[in-house]
């Protein structure tokens, strides 16, 4: 049986990751970079990059390509655009990303470390309305909060 490390690994075999420190060079060069977020909309609302476009990692597939419900335009026509694909710790991103490949997107990377890697930069977080998120606020947002019934158990 394979693990969720696992597969990361693999799906990292494939995938470039790029720093928060190199995110903001990219982000300084070239002003066509798109920012992916593949976080859920109760994590995106919460904080995100400033302008990031927001496609939830379970319908990612489906928003890359043209005819379905969760079409995003700006997604299916950015295949040769570079793309960073961003979530909260780097996991959901470099899985997002490989889809991506395998769909043609030819220069999509994973944000290594991801938000929570970002925000120990001290790179500007927003909240849904666009305001500035502190960052005490954003660590506390970040914090692993699994919780004991998901935890495995001690036998």
């Amino acid at each position: 049986m394979l693990t969720v490390a696992d597969l990361l690994s693999a799906a990292l075999l494939n995938v470039a990751e790029i720093m928060p420190w190199d995110l903001v060079e990219r982000m300084k060069e070239n002003p066509e970079l798109l920012l992916l977020d593949v976080r859920e909309p109760h994590e995106f609302a919460a904080m995100h990059i400033p302008g990031s476009l927001h496609v939830a990692r379970g319908v990612l597939e489906a928003a890359c390509e043209w005819d379905f419900d969760d079409t995003c335009p700006e997604l299916v026509r950015a295949r040769s655009r570079e793309i960073v694909v961003v979530c909260r710790s780097g996991h959901r991103s470099a899985f997002a990303a490989e889809v991506m490949q395998r769909m043609g997107y030819s220069r999509v990377v994973s944000l290594k470390t991801g938000l929570r890697g970002w925000n120990d930069y001290e790179e500007p977080l927003l909240d849904g309305g666009d305001r500035p998120v502190e960052a005490d606020e954003a660590d506390s947002f970040f914090l692993s909060q699994v919780r004991d019934d998901q935890k495995t158990p001690k036998e």
